[in-house]
């Protein structure tokens, strides 16, 4: 536990201040603006300030180099995603028909890379192929999961800040990974409700990432094959359900998704 205290604090540090310092850098980029559900202007910088400051405060932990790698790999697809991405094609279902008509979409390309560097990742703590591969569809999984509830400004943070502030006490790297995640996303959120910035696809996975290895790595079997059954079946529900509109015909939800939002 002793670590935890210090990496969270270096993570919300880290994300606080690399966020208002990269929002600065890309203010006049026309590249990294995005016009959000109510019409503003708003930066894609929080996306890789998040991601960095939770990576660069648990870089140094023992056995969190699975976390790393699977964190930036995250990162580095959402961010190629948020800056040259097909918007064409959303859902898994979109990216499947696109890839039926002979179409490699920026989103499939990311699917796959986030579930090859959960494979890695997996491979690295377990030493073996077939509960490796379980580790990628619960890392990749969480990573696509935490992206289809970034619709509104804070949604994300709060729903993976969530799962990771659970997480925290989980053993060994595992905790470590999921305080930085869980400070980092809290340090961040002021920004993304106040619509100042938005935390896009390379925030979103890589947040989710981290959240899927400190599961994979710090729960049971139990608890993972129970973890990945329920990103599944949010996963497949998100496909014939909207999640905005599940949240705003429930008022606690409702109340919940809207606190601090403009």
């Amino acid at each position: 536990m002793t670590r935890r205290a210090p990496v969270a604090l270096t993570a919300g540090t880290l994300a606080m201040v690399g966020g208002e310092v990269l929002r600065r850098v890309v203010a006049q980029r026309t590249r990294w603006t995005r016009t959000n559900f109510r019409g503003r202007t708003v930066q894609l910088s929080a996306g890789p300030a998040l991601a960095g400051a939770a990576i660069v405060a648990v870089a140094g932990t023992p056995g969190a180099g699975g976390g790393v790698l699977a964190g930036s790999a995250a990162a580095a697809l959402g961010l190629y995603d948020d800056l040259y991405g097909d918007t064409h094609a959303r859902g898994l279902r979109g990216h499947l028909i696109a890839l039926r008509q002979r179409r490699l979409t920026t989103g499939l390309v990311k699917l796959a890379g986030l579930a090859l560097s959960g494979f890695v990742a997996g491979r690295r703590h377990r030493g073996r192929t077939l509960p490796a591969l379980a580790d990628a569809a619960l890392i990749a999984g969480a990573a696509n999961l935490v992206n289809l509830f970034d619709l509104r400004p804070g949604r994300a943070l709060k729903v993976a800040g969530v799962v990771a502030v659970a997480s925290a006490p989980l053993p060994g790297a595992a905790g470590v990974v999921a305080s930085a995640t869980a400070a980092a996303a809290v340090a961040t959120l002021p920004a993304d409700l106040g619509e100042q910035v938005m935390i896009g696809d390379c925030g979103a996975n890589a947040v989710g990432a981290l959240v899927g290895w400190s599961l994979a790595t710090g729960l049971g079997r139990t608890g993972r094959a129970a973890a990945l059954a329920g990103i599944v079946a949010l996963t497949l529900a998100s496909e014939r359900v909207s999640f905005t509109g599940v949240i705003e015909r429930n008022s606690w939800l409702r109340t919940l998704d809207g606190w601090g939002r403009r």
